[in-house]
């Protein structure tokens, strides 16, 4: 009878044991972080006479319907706070990746005085509180008129300090002497952050879009303050409304939630090979 022999990284024998105990702390993260959705995607699909409050509970519907998102529409515009959240979504993936690889560059390759410093402040802005800013944020936008517009709830995070510092990070790997030939062949500072840097670093800047995605499309706190009019509700709000009008019935709230979530599951969907990529461009030097 044949042993499979199952080696780590560093061609070790990894004993039975303990490739069975690293199975069990994979399922249980896995039931940790995945349960929870999928639990919240099956009680949006029972329907009204099924008890979701069972027990034991049941985690199949026995009859799966589609009714409970239909529902959903019909009480709140949810299409229309999808498309605020996706507007200010989008936008906001556009000015950290533009942003943030121009900071970023700045950073890592180019020789001025002070740039340790506003390396440093970057790296201090991290560490400050949101909550801390709010207000200041928030008499901002009144001062200059932006108060109840999607605007005004995108230039806040419209470029992320760490967002910046992992651009930095990826530009700092990548090789001096690269640059240096496009530099001897003539190349300025735009041709060779255009042609050489930007297309190696592609996958720190999907890594960036994702997390600014995520940030402005579940973001809540600074809607709901700087947002009045319905009509500019993001999604986030808007779901906000569903669950305090029918607190009661859990399967509305679990069909809004999944509505939330299904974007970011598509997004991480379309660029994950360039994600699991690009979080270890910036990985070696700091």
């Amino acid at each position: 009878m044949s042993v499979i022999n199952v080696t780590d990284a560093d061609g070790k024998r990894i004993p039975v044991t303990g490739l069975a105990v690293r199975y069990v702390l994979l399922l249980a993260v896995l039931a940790l972080t995945v349960g929870p959705f999928l639990w919240q995607l099956s009680t949006s699909l029972k329907g009204p006479h099924e008890d979701i409050f069972s027990s034991p509970p049941k985690f199949l519907p026995g009859e799966p319907t589609l009714d409970n998102y239909t529902r959903v529409a019909q009480t709140i515009p949810v299409w229309d706070y999808a498309l605020n959240s996706l507007k200010v979504a989008a936008a906001n993936v556009v000015t950290n990746c533009v942003g943030a690889a121009l900071a970023g560059y700045a950073l890592a390759r180019m020789r001025y005085r002070g740039r340790r410093a506003a390396t440093l402040a970057f790296i201090l802005a991290m560490l400050v509180p949101v909550e801390g800013i709010i207000i200041a944020q928030f008499t901002t936008m009144r001062d200059l008129g932006l108060n109840n517009t999607l605007l005004g709830v995108l230039l806040p995070g419209s470029i992320g300090a760490m967002n910046v510092l992992l651009m930095r990070n990826a530009f700092l790997n990548l090789p001096s002497e690269v640059e240096e030939a496009a530099y001897v062949d003539g190349a300025n500072v735009w041709q060779r952050f255009l042609r050489i840097a930007l297309p190696s670093v592609k996958g720190t800047l999907a890594v960036v879009a994702i997390f600014a995605f995520m940030g402005a499309w579940d973001d809540f706190l600074w809607p709901l303050i700087v947002l009045s009019d319905p009509e500019n509700f993001t999604l986030t709000i808007g779901l906000n409304y569903l669950h305090g009008t029918f607190a009661n019935d859990e399967r509305l709230v679990a069909a809004g939630t999944i509505i939330a979530v299904l974007p970011l599951i598509v997004l991480f969907a379309c660029l994950q090979r360039f994600f699991f990529r690009g979080v270890g461009e910036g990985a070696v030097k700091g």
